[in-house]
């Protein structure tokens, strides 16, 4: 494993994935430090419909408090964050998260870039970005933008991705601080201290 000693501290980490994500998910969930000194934000390609299965799952297989998602909800330090379906997740100066209901992008919404850019502009250094396992390019913008405005930005090992395209792309274009399997991603974000 590459060094992966966590330099800065992080207001918030956010973790974007498509195709083959939800399942590292599962595997990360369980895992993570039940006192998170950040804010977590989740956000997947998922069908545009009202239906709520994802968050009840990310609940159940969380040991950390999923809080609801609505226009202008208070980004607080210890919870996770879900980008609900059908609208792009926004940070906002003030640390609340407002949802925005413009056109696709990347044919997605919510859309990894969108958000990752949105992080990034609010956060500066003190957001980190991972990405996984997807089938499309969305995630690599919003890694360059991070990494531009001083954050840190993980990808997904693609040899462990099921469908490694998203983070092979990140990979090439974007540049990331590290390429982790699901495991070292786990130990990553629970090195973070305040």
């Amino acid at each position: 494993m590459e060094e992966t000693k966590v330099v800065g501290k992080f207001d918030v980490v956010i973790l974007g994935g498509s195709a083959g994500s939800l399942q590292v998910l599962m595997k990360i969930l369980p895992l993570l430090n039940v006192q998170l000194p950040f804010a977590f934000v989740i956000v997947l390609h998922r069908k545009s419909t009202e239906d709520k299965t994802l968050e009840q799952l990310i609940d159940l297989k969380s040991t950390v408090n999923v809080r609801e998602v609505e226009d202008k909800v208070l980004l607080l330090p210890g919870n996770i964050y879900i980008a609900p379906s059908n609208y792009h997740l926004l940070f906002e100066k003030d640390n609340y998260i407002s949802l925005d209901a413009s056109e696709k992008v990347n044919y997605s919404r919510p859309s990894i870039d969108v958000s990752f850019e949105s992080a990034a502009e609010v956060y500066k250094s003190n957001v980190l970005g991972i990405l996984l396992s997807g089938a499309n390019a969305d995630g690599t913008r919003g890694m360059q933008i991070i990494k531009e405005m001083g954050g840190t930005i993980i990808a997904q090992d693609p040899e462990t991705a099921e469908t490694p395209f998203m983070p092979l792309n990140a990979i090439k274009f974007a540049k990331p601080d590290y390429i982790l399997t699901v495991e070292e991603i786990i130990d990553f974000i629970n090195s973070i201290q305040y």
